[in-house]
């Protein structure tokens, strides 16, 4: 609002200069001159200054469509992160890990990107698990349950666990969904619910754990077996 309100200031003293100046008939030729000159001169200085401007209009664009704020969660190029400084030129990501992403405001309206906190900062997380056929998925619902309902973190809204799919490799694959109040909180419950989980499995069901199985033809007999014995 303060860079429109001095480009409107200056706008509205260039009109008004030039318009007095008109009353003039002597200046009103220089001025005519002067105004070509500075249109030409204008045109030159856009074209060389196109970068900038597209991305001071894409700043412009960012702020009143207000699609990502300060302190919002945002996932850039897989780098999830929040938003720490946000200007009209550039923005400054801050990363998990303390790094710092700065990007032009330009990448904000050519690319696509995810904001978590839009409109709230409430996620589901998920927790998937590779097991054995055997797995009592009934006992480990109960358990995720169990861990959920004592954890400080879970927003005591969502939750579930369901079988989602059958892998190739002879293992069925556990999902369990959990929402927390924030992106944060969300991933501290994710890793302590898989903790939990894989704990029970391996104490109380470890013929659970993930194998592969494999049928060995018979009539081949054992490695290195020479063929004329067998015949």
């Amino acid at each position: 609002m303060l860079l429109l309100r001095r480009v409107s200031s200056a706008a509205v003293v260039l009109l008004a200069i030039g318009t007095a100046l008109f009353t003039f008939p002597e200046v009103r030729a220089l001025g005519a001159g002067v105004l070509a000159s500075a249109g030409v001169a204008g045109l030159v200085v856009g074209l060389a200054a196109q970068p900038v401007l597209s991305n001071v209009f894409a700043g412009l664009q960012l702020a009143f469509s207000d699609a990502i704020r300060l302190d919002d969660v945002v996932v850039i190029e897989d780098e999830w992160g929040r938003i720490e400084e946000l200007t009209l030129s550039y923005v400054v990501v801050r990363t998990w890990d303390e790094r710092r992403l700065i990007l032009p405001v330009s990448y904000f309206a050519d690319k696509p990107f995810e904001n978590w906190t839009r409109h709230g900062s409430r996620v589901i997380g998920s927790v998937l698990i590779h097991v054995d056929w055997s797995v009592p998925v009934d006992e480990l619902r109960t358990e995720l349950y169990r861990t959920l309902r004592e954890h400080p973190l879970w927003d005591q809204r969502d939750w579930v666990l369901q079988v989602t799919d059958v892998l190739p490799n002879g293992l069925v694959q556990l999902r369990a969904l959990m929402s927390a109040a924030d992106s944060a909180s969300a991933w501290d419950l994710r890793c302590d619910v898989r903790e939990r989980l894989v704990t029970h499995i391996r104490e109380h069901h470890p013929e659970a754990l993930p194998r592969l199985r494999a049928e060995v033809p018979t009539g081949l007999g054992m490695p290195g077996e020479d063929l004329a014995e067998r015949s």
